[in-house]
């Protein structure tokens, strides 16, 4: 068929868009993107007509309302949106970490949609700080004289860095050169706020006098740095923070500590060693900690720094703080988790993290067996389940070698591959994230929550029948 014939059948955007189907994709997405998917299957069809495919012009032709709807569909999948966490790691890094209770988030949507005191002193009609809502009970928390947040923990450092110690020296282990996700290398942070970095120690051993043997008039601060996401065994040795400190006071050096993963809260109860505790390390004699507000303390992401009032001061008149400052959202949900622990005895309910961290196996196999038992009545699901002890663990570059005891539902498709499952639960409109492990589907119930199991009562069937 001649070039001329085909492009003669190639349909108008303004024609598309006047059918039944399209109009109802319109009313979903607006009228800006039907076009867009439109326009891109216009211009496909019209790729297809230059090369004289007339059977691909017309099946393309054919198939423009489906292509379209495909289009859009993607458009919904590269948007943030609920999914369901199957993987048994409680702070996923890449399904945004630690969940806010649903009462938390409830309590701060009214400021979200309207106006709120953030920077308005309401007793003195004057003009107040975004902090000062939550600075108080972060110090009632952790016994430190005051406190700022900024916008995650590696901002915390580089600020805390940039204000405290620009221009000098700050001394740090070899084996505290710590790389995080997305090669957020100590080295480089603290060459990027100024500071000179001098190095003590081995990878493997730094003992106290390896600090006190690099002391100068430039020496601005020992720095402590947490190695939350790897761990070295066997012959180590690591100096002390109490020894820290003795040395800093000896020769007026202040110790800052980057404690990663800072809590409030004895992990003990929960069954796991004893944590990162911001109030101990700040009992010890640090000057100054700084921690992630998102891993295990369970709220938003943000950088909390906390501490000795006179360091506070410095930061908070430091160029950067205003550059790295929290907005409202983050801090209408900060003040509200620290107001959960502050007047809560056990706040296991409020705070998600702790709460997954407390689920009793038996529980988990009960929810287990609810899902087992759904799949088990129909006839047609091509799946062989079993229910399994397994291993969960916190994420989130927290105690990376710590093993949670955890309950799974494991699930054996008989038609398709595992990966094919995994992509069906990925790509449904509720997205399931599960782990693969032996041609198998693995589902961790440490990880998934009460309401979360009864909507996988509903999806579950409907994939393993696909």
């Amino acid at each position: 068929m001649e070039g001329k014939t085909l492009y003669r059948k190639i349909p108008k955007i303004d024609k598309l868009l006047e059918e039944p189907k399209i109009r109802e994709m319109e009313e979903r997405w607006g009228h800006y993107l039907t076009v867009e998917a439109a326009r891109r299957c216009v211009n496909e069809i019209r790729s297809a007509a230059q090369t004289g495919n007339e059977q691909e012009v017309e099946a393309r032709i054919e198939d423009i309302t489906s292509a379209m709807e495909a289009y859009l569909e993607e458009y919904d999948r590269l948007r943030m949106q609920p999914v369901i966490n199957a993987t048994g790691i409680i702070l996923h890094t890449n399904l945004g970490r630690a969940p806010l209770n649903k009462e938390i988030v409830e309590s701060i949507s009214g400021m979200m949609s309207g106006y709120s005191n953030l920077e308005y002193d309401l007793k003195s009609g004057c003009r107040g700080s975004r902090y000062a809502h939550f600075a108080e009970n972060i110090c009632r928390l952790t016994h430190g004289e005051a406190a700022l947040a900024v916008n995650n923990n590696a901002g915390a450092v580089l600020l805390m860095l940039s204000a405290l110690t620009c221009g000098r020296e700050a001394v740090v282990s070899r084996g505290e050169l710590v790389e995080i996700g997305g090669k957020f290398r100590i080295p480089q942070v603290m060459e990027q706020s100024g500071t000179r970095l001098v190095e003590v120690g081995t990878t493997n051993c730094t003992y106290a006098n390896d600090y006190e043997a690099v002391v100068t008039q430039d020496t601005a601060a020992f720095l402590k740095v947490s190695t939350s996401n790897y761990k070295i065994q066997g012959y180590t040795r690591e100096s002390s923070i109490e020894e820290l400190v003795g040395i800093g006071k000896k020769h007026g050096i202040p110790v800052l500590q980057d404690l990663g993963s800072g809590c409030f809260v004895d992990l003990k109860k929960y069954g796991l060693p004893e944590g990162s505790s911001v109030a101990e390390s700040l009992e010890k004699g640090v000057d100054l900690v700084c921690f992630s507000a998102d891993k295990l303390l369970g709220g938003p992401q943000a950088g909390i720094l906390v501490g000795k009032k006179e360091l506070i001061d410095k930061i908070a008149v430091h160029p950067l703080m205003r550059a790295l400052r929290i907005d409202k959202f983050t801090a209408a949900a900060l003040d509200a988790v620290l107001d959960c622990y502050v007047r809560e005895a056990d706040c296991t309910g409020k705070i998600p993290v702790l709460e997954m961290l407390s689920r009793p196996l038996d529980r988990l196999r009960e929810d287990a067996m609810r899902l087992q038992e759904v799949l088990s009545i129909h006839e047609n699901v091509l799946v062989k389940t079993r229910i399994r002890e397994s291993s969960a663990r916190l994420g989130g570059g927290a105690m990376p070698e710590e093993i949670i005891s955890s309950i799974s539902l494991e699930l054996r498709p008989l038609r398709i591959s595992a990966r094919r499952m995994e992509e069906n639960l990925r790509l449904g409109k509720l997205p399931v994230i599960a782990r693969i492990e032996e041609a198998c589907i693995v589902l961790d119930m440490r990880t998934i929550g009460s309401e979360e199991i009864q909507i996988l009562m509903e999806v579950l069937p409907k994939v393993m029948l696909c």
